[in-house]
């Protein structure tokens, strides 16, 4: 009896012991269940916010490229330089003038083979002249600056005359000063004018045209500016381009940042557009193929 007896309590021990591993067993399944179906719900949401981070890319990519094309090809370039160099005759008859001939210049309006100005776009052309404070230059009086454009097969399309004038500073004329102040100028500023660092010089700006817009069917290839004095003394002189932007282009120049975040925003939106409505119809003809191929299969089996 007590063999017994020690025999039923170890299967009860036994019966109790398996009890006790099969709850655990679940609980150890259902734990594993639950992190095998994280790690896949984890690596499926990596896997499609990195999906939706590309195209998100792409799209934002095409959208500043699209506008970056846009504005480089519809926005001119709003200034432009260029220096001018005169020539004149000097084989004089007359002992008393240098020059025979009035200084001109021939200037080019093409760089890197393309045409500088762009058609229907206003512009404007004005002559910066650096004179010195000479007295052949105070004494001179009024000058006229001429200004003619011509295409390329030679045919003149504009032409421009401007005064300067001694009497009205309107025209940017050398400003008088008194010998008194030139005087005490010089005497201020000798170590300047000894160490060339600056110099006695006055910067005049002729317009020549206000709003010249050139003419597609006969651009302008190339700009005669002649002035017409032989007495006139000239440092240095650049034609200067200015390009009068009005409508989108003076939107476009002036708030570059506004209208760069409203075009790349809206090609954003539109591309977006696109890719949702091209995603959802090949989604639906994914969604139509089961159904043709099960309708086809029941006459089969029929």
């Amino acid at each position: 009896m007590p063999e017994t007896t020690s025999f039923m309590e170890h299967e009860g021990l036994l019966l109790s012991a398996d009890e006790v591993v099969t709850p655990i067993n679940r609980l150890m399944l259902k734990i594993q269940k639950t992190v095998s179906m994280a790690v896949t719900q984890a690596r499926q949401r990596i896997l499609q916010g990195f999906v939706v981070f590309s195209v998100t890319f792409f799209l934002l990519w095409i959208a500043a490229f699209l506008y970056g094309s846009f504005y480089y090809s519809y926005m001119p370039k709003a200034a432009y330089s260029t220096p001018v160099h005169y020539y004149y005759r000097t084989d004089c008859e007359s002992p008393d003038s240098f020059m025979c001939s009035y200084p001109v210049a021939n200037i080019s309006l093409m760089k890197n083979k393309k045409h500088v100005l762009t058609f229907g776009q206003a512009y404007r052309l004005s002559l910066q002249l650096e004179m010195p404070e000479s007295p052949v230059n105070q004494d001179l009086g009024m000058f006229m600056v001429r200004a003619t454009c011509f295409s390329q097969d030679g045919g003149q399309v504009a032409s421009s005359s401007r005064a300067l004038s001694a009497s009205s500073s309107h025209f940017g004329i050398l400003r008088y000063r008194s010998e008194l102040v030139r005087t005490l100028e010089t005497l201020l500023l000798l170590p300047a004018f000894l160490t060339a660092t600056t110099e006695q010089k006055q910067v005049l700006e002729v317009e020549l045209f206000s709003e010249y817009t050139d003419d597609p069917y006969a651009p302008s290839d190339t700009a005669i500016i002649e002035i017409l004095s032989n007495k006139v003394q000239i440092y240095s002189s650049r034609l200067l381009i200015h390009a009068h932007f009005t409508g989108l282009r003076y939107l476009l120049f002036n708030f570059p940042l506004i209208s760069a975040v409203v075009g790349v925003s809206s090609n954003f939106i539109f591309l977006s557009a696109l890719f949702v409505l091209s995603y959802m119809r090949q989604m639906l003809k994914l969604r139509q193929k089961p159904e043709e191929l099960t309708s086809n299969s029941l006459p089969a089996l029929q």
